[in-house]
């Protein structure tokens, strides 16, 4: 069943949420997943596509941003000094980034076959949680199949969340965490635009959680929850079809740590976040034969709104992947509770 901040009343902000409020009302992007639930392994993998043509040939204008480091994911420097995603996003455990990487390369390979040859090399981009606690994750159970069938799975309609894909296995403030979802409607010079955010959740510590409404965990409700260290980590991938360079993206991104900072996460030592974000509205030509090409990019003096929506959508994208995610139990029969329950079963218990 599924339960969004909307069912709880619980409010992100000011902006109107996109149709689907998901990152697919950005136009062009496709969401995938791939999940693995057999005895110890609860793990998958969640595939992002910024555009259905050839990433390769056609990169999008990009940028990443470390809120804090400890974290495995591959492909961050060279967004960062390029400024461009050239293949699709995919996200998963924290052993499997290496599989998923190849995974990546093959399929890059397959669409291009002078990558290494007469062209350059090719930059995979995944990212990762640790979802040991609830999954056998030295088994090393994700193959390359597994990312195929995330790759072909995805589509633009409305994203599945919760306990799916990359996030079968994450926890979020001692709750069942995994993937969440939410977009914000831009009007830009009399035209729609959206920024949506997918995040894979798996951080916070039990207790410190707060509601849009200021509620928090009583001590009772604490005790029913893990008593852990904050040693987490959450992967925010954001996009929109703003039109947006480099330097701006780097900018949008950071304010992606604000939503996480209204949920009471200080982001602690061992947690690995990190945000991708990216826009459909400029692209690269791998093959551009001008000295010169075009790029649109917002006026500075508007950017505001989009700061505001990559804190609400990060905000409310955290609270869905607890939301669509029931009662779990996991490897070792480690329990993890859905906050969609406990807010069902007392709405002042807050």
């Amino acid at each position: 069943m599924s339960r969004t901040v909307n069912d709880f009343d619980l409010v992100c902000g000011v902006l109107p949420q996109g149709a689907k409020n998901a990152i697919t009302d950005v136009p062009g992007i496709r969401v995938g997943h791939c999940t693995l639930r057999e005895g110890e392994i609860n793990t998958g993998v969640t595939a992002i596509l910024p555009h259905s043509g050839n990433l390769f040939r056609r990169k999008v204008v990009a940028a990443s941003h470390v809120i804090n480091g400890f974290g495995k994911s591959m492909g961050l420097v060279q967004i960062d000094e390029l400024g461009t995603i050239e293949t699709p996003i995919l996200l998963t455990n924290t052993l499997s980034v290496g599989t998923c990487a190849t995974t990546l390369i093959r399929e890059a390979i397959a669409q291009n076959p002078d990558i290494g040859r007469t062209t350059s090399t090719v930059n995979p981009v995944v990212g990762e949680c640790n979802d040991g606690p609830l999954s056998d994750i030295q088994a090393l159970a994700v193959t390359e199949e597994h990312a195929r069938i995330a790759l072909q799975a995805a589509h633009d309609g409305p994203v599945e969340q919760g306990s799916i894909g990359a996030g079968t296995g994450m926890t979020c403030f001692g709750f069942k965490g995994g993937i969440g979802s939410s977009s914000r409607r831009i009007a830009l010079d009399g035209n729609e635009h959206h920024l949506g955010v997918l995040v894979l959740t798996n951080f916070g510590r039990a207790g410190d959680l707060v509601l849009p409404d200021g509620r928090r965990l009583s001590p009772k409700m604490e005790e029913d929850l893990s008593k852990t260290q904050e040693k987490g980590s959450i992967i925010i991938v954001l996009a929109t079809d703003v039109p947006l360079d480099h330097r701006q993206l780097n900018r949008v991104a950071k304010r992606a740590g604000a939503g996480l900072a209204r949920l009471g996460s200080f982001w602690g030592h061992g947690s690995g976040d990190i945000v991708i974000a990216f826009t459909t509205a400029n692209t690269i030509e791998h093959d551009g034969k001008a000295d010169v090409v075009d790029m649109r990019i917002l006026n500075e003096n508007r950017i505001d709104l989009l700061f505001r929506a990559a804190t609400e959508t990060t905000q409310e994208a955290v609270l869905n992947s607890m939301l669509f995610a029931d009662r779990f139990v996991g490897r070792g029969g480690t329990v993890r509770v859905s906050l969609a329950d406990v807010l069902s079963r007392s709405r002042v218990g807050l």
